[in-house]
């Protein structure tokens, strides 16, 4: 799996950037997000990646932040009818803050004017974010967190644990528990835990 490239970007097109490494160009398929990032980038640059594989292709699509990446792999694998065109289509619409304000509020008029989404895909997103994963209540946790005028920095390392977890297949409530437990059983050493040694003990069930 091919998880990030670095190296000269060569071509940038508001849909697909080439990015060459060690004399090898690879084409990367992008929403607009990234590309307002990335275009006009001189010298070296790095691109996260997701390799996608079918019966009939084998596609990379880049993005600029983790942020952007994640949500791509939250839409294409959690909610039934979202596959990558579509999952771009979203990303390019507006920017994953306001895509997620907008899923928290069930505004579906916001969500249907993304172009290719419409009403009813608008609304099985939101239905199947809400109920069938159970993300929402933790991208409203992280909202509280980021508001707080003295966020606990504690706190918000669950959180993003949480999320990692729900990106990777857990269910909403088996992330937040198994991530609870991890910090319980740290026991004084809650306060030094990171991320990614929190998705690390979840998955290997520590």
């Amino acid at each position: 799996m091919i998880s990030h490239l670095r190296g000269q970007l060569v071509e940038a097109l508001p849909n697909q950037l080439v990015i060459e490494c060690n004399g090898v160009g690879y084409r990367c398929f992008i929403p607009l997000t990234t590309y307002d990032k990335l275009a006009g980038t001189t010298g070296e640059v790095k691109l996260l990646t997701h390799y996608h594989v079918t019966e009939h292709d084998h596609t990379l699509f880049g993005f600029a932040t983790s942020d952007e990446r994640d949500l791509f792999k939250l839409l294409i694998d959690r909610v039934s009818g979202i596959g990558p065109k579509m999952a771009l289509a979203v990303l390019s619409g507006m920017p994953v803050p306001q895509f997620k304000d907008n899923v928290i509020r069930n505004d579906i008029a916001a969500l249907s004017k993304i172009s290719g989404v419409g009403k009813k895909t608008a609304e099985r997103i939101v239905l199947e974010l809400k109920d069938k994963v159970g993300i929402v209540s933790t991208w409203q946790a992280a909202q509280s967190s980021t508001a707080s005028l003295a966020p606990d920095p504690t706190q918000a390392v669950q959180t993003d644990a949480v999320l990692a977890l729900i990106t990777l297949g857990f269910k909403q409530a088996e992330a937040q528990k198994t991530v609870q437990d991890l910090m319980k059983k740290a026991g004084a050493g809650a306060e030094s835990m990171t991320v990614d040694k929190l998705i690390r003990d979840a998955l290997r069930g520590a």
